[in-house]
């Protein structure tokens, strides 16, 4: 499991960004196979996908994209929301979709932010690309202002 935290001093706003790979979630060796390898979806490959860059550059897009909604700012609203997607085996993301957050507009910029990133590099099972599973946790923390 690969973690990394980077913080985003911007009016008031700090937003900590947690990466796990799916290569750190185990497969249900029981669950039912598809018919289709390609239908496939895995949650622990040989070569797991990756961001343009890599995670450092993952970590940085998340910190440049994402907007911290003025309404739970506002209200101070802070936590951690849950973004699971599946990257595609043309890396693609697909399946986007917010599992838990403290509220539905921080959830809602979560999912914002991972629908718009670039193509990442397919992960690859047995030397074939496959679709694989990710959940990334952002943390959206409020702080003080920091000056520049």
């Amino acid at each position: 499991m690969r973690t990394i935290k980077k913080a985003l001093s911007t009016t008031a706003a700090i937003i900590t960004i947690c990466v796990f790979t799916a290569a750190a979630q185990q497969a249900n060796p029981q669950a039912p196979q598809p018919k289709e390898d390609a239908k496939r979806v895995f949650t622990s490959v040989d070569n797991p996908p990756s961001f343009p860059g890599g995670i450092a550059e993952f970590s940085k897009y998340l910190m440049t994209s994402i907007r911290y909604p003025a309404d739970d700012r506002k209200n101070n609203i802070q936590g951690k929301v849950f973004v699971s997607f599946v990257v595609e085996a043309d890396g693609s993301l697909s399946d986007v979709a917010a599992m838990r957050g403290p509220s539905e507009t921080l959830k809602e910029e979560g999912v914002r932010v991972i629908k718009a990133s670039p193509k990442w590099k397919p992960g690859s099972q047995n030397g074939k690309p496959v679709r694989v599973q990710y959940t990334v946790p952002i943390n959206f923390t409020l702080g003080k202002e920091v000056k520049q």
